[in-house]
C-alpha cells in the first residue's frame, strides 16, 4: 500500500478538521450569496477551492467556516450576520452532506453519520464593534471561535500586520478573552501580534487555537507563530493549525511579495491596489521575476518544526482555502489533504500522530473549552463591561 493509500485509509476513520475556510466570503464576493449560481454540490474548480465533491475527496470531516468581514467596513456587525446566514443556508441546502455543529459531541456525531461537521469562526475582533453583548450574540448564533484581530489593529488588541498601539491586549481586550472563556468560545490567535498572543495566553483559562498560522522559525513572516509561543501550548492545552498560504510558509515567497509590493509603491501605487493600471505594473514584475512556488514538503517542514517545539498533541490544520489567491503544489484545493498526510508518513509520522493532527486535537480543544465554560458559568455572570470604562 502506498503512502497515499495509507493516508486516504486513515482519513476514512480520522478525517480532517480544518480550522479556517473563507468560502462564505468568496460566495459574497462572487455571487452575493446566490448559492444556486455557485452550487457546491458540483465541482467549482474554475471559481472556488471548495465544494462538496472535493471536500469528500480530501477527507474533510469537520470545517470551521470563517464568517469574516473586512475590517474597513463602516458597520461590520450586519455583514457578519450575513456571513452567518450564508453558512446556515449552505447547511440547509445540503443536509445530507453538512451537519451544523456547536460542540465536540456534535463533531463526533457528524463523523458517525458520515456528514461534514460545520462550525463557524469569526475572523477579527472588529466584528464585535467593541461590545460584549455582540460577542454573546455571535456565540448564540453558533460562532465557536473569534480571531482577536484580522490584518488591522482593533481598539483593544494589536494585529501582527499593523503598527503596535495597545502593546498586546488592553484591559478591555483581556475582558473579551475572559468572556470568551465563560461562553466556551475558542480564543483564536492567528493574525495577532506576538504581544497579543502572550497576553491572551496569560489571561485565558481555556485552551487557545491558531486557526491558520505556521512557524515563524521556518518562515519569517509576522503572521506566523514564534517558538516561545509554541512552547507555551502544552501548558495551555491549545492547538496550532498550520496554514498553506505560500507567502506564510515559503521564505522565498515572503521575500518575493515584499519586492513586488515595493515595485508597486515605486510606481506610485498602493501595494493592495487592484486597478488595471496597478495590475499591469505587477504583471510586468512577475514576468521578470517568476513567483516562487511552495509545495506539500514546504508545509510539512512547518509541521515537523511545530511538532518538535509544541508536541504532536498541539497541532492541527487550517488551510485558508478560498481566502488566498495562491496555493502550494499538491495542495491546490480542499482535495489535497491526503497528499500532506502521505508526505508526513514518508517522514516517519505514525498513524497515531496523524489521527491527532487531523481529528483528535481539534475535537479535544473544543471540548476542553466547553468544560471551562461550564465551570465558569457556575460562578461568573455575563460581563457588561465597556471599553470606555476599562480603557478610558
Amino acid at each position: 500500500m502506498t503512502s497515499l493509500d495509507q493516508a486516504r485509509e486513515l482519513l476514512s476513520e480520522f478525517p480532517v478538521v480544518d480550522g479556517h475556510n473563507d468560502l462564505p466570503w468568496a460566495l459574497r464576493e462572487q455571487v452575493h450569496y446566490d448559492l444556486a449560481a455557485r452550487d457546491i454540490a458540483v465541482r467549482q474548480d474554475a471559481h472556488l477551492h471548495t465544494d462538496l465533491p472535493r471536500l469528500r475527496e480530501g477527507g474533510v470531516g469537520a470545517q470551521y467556516w470563517s464568517v469574516y468581514v473586512r475590517s474597513d467596513l463602516p458597520d461590520p456587525v450586519p455583514a457578519t450576520l450575513e456571513q452567518i446566514d450564508c453558512v446556515r443556508q449552505l447547511i440547509d441546502r445540503h443536509p445530507r452532506e453538512l451537519r451544523a455543529a456547536l460542540t465536540a459531541a456534535d463533531m463526533e456525531a457528524a463523523r458517525t453519520e458520515g456528514r461534514i461537521a460545520s462550525l463557524m469562526g469569526a475572523e477579527g475582533g472588529h466584528s464585535l464593534a467593541n461590545s460584549l453583548g455582540v460577542l454573546r450574540g455571535l456565540h448564540a448564533l453558533g460562532v465557536r471561535y473569534l480571531t482577536l484581530t484580522h490584518n488591522d489593529n482593533v481598539d483593544w488588541a494589536d494585529s501582527a500586520t499593523d503598527e503596535p498601539r495597545a502593546g498586546g491586549l488592553t484591559a478591555f481586550g483581556r475582558e473579551v478573552v475572559r468572556e470568551m472563556n465563560r461562553l466556551g468560545m475558542l480564543v483564536d490567535l492567528s493574525h495577532v501580534a506576538p504581544t497579543t498572543m502572550r497576553d491572551a495566553l496569560d489571561t485565558s483559562t481555556a485552551p487557545v487555537i491558531f486557526s491558520h498560522s505556521s512557524a515563524r522559525a521556518v518562515c519569517e513572516h509576522p503572521r506566523n507563530i514564534p517558538d516561545d509561543v509554541l512552547e507555551r501550548l502544552p501548558a495551555n492545552g491549545g492547538v496550532a493549525m498550520v496554514t498553506f498560504v505560500p507567502k506564510f510558509v515559503l521564505q522565498a515567497a515572503v521575500d518575493w511579495t515584499a519586492a513586488a509590493d515595493d515595485n508597486l509603491r515605486a510606481h506610485g501605487f498602493h501595494h493592495l491596489d487592484g486597478t488595471a493600471e496597478a495590475m499591469k505594473v505587477h504583471q510586468a514584475f512577475e514576468e521578470r521575476h517568476p513567483r516562487p512556488v511552495a509545495t506539500v514538503a514546504t508545509v510539512a517542514d512547518h509541521l515537523d518544526h511545530m511538532r518538535e517545539v509544541a508536541g504532536v498533541d498541539h497541532l492541527g490544520i487550517g488551510g485558508d482555502y478560498d481566502g488566498t489567491a495562491f496555493t502550494p503544489e499538491g495542495l491546490a484545493d480542499v482535495s489535497g489533504y491526503p497528499n500532506l498526510l502521505a508526505e508526513l508518513l514518508d517522514r516517519g509520522w505514525s498513524r497515531a500522530d496523524l489521527a491527532k493532527l487531523t481529528w483528535q486535537n481539534a475535537v479535544r480543544v473544543l471540548g476542553a473549552a466547553e468544560d471551562v465554560s461550564r465551570a465558569l458559568r457556575e460562578t461568573s455572570a455575563p460581563s457588561n463591561a465597556t471599553i470606555e470604562a476599562l480603557d478610558g
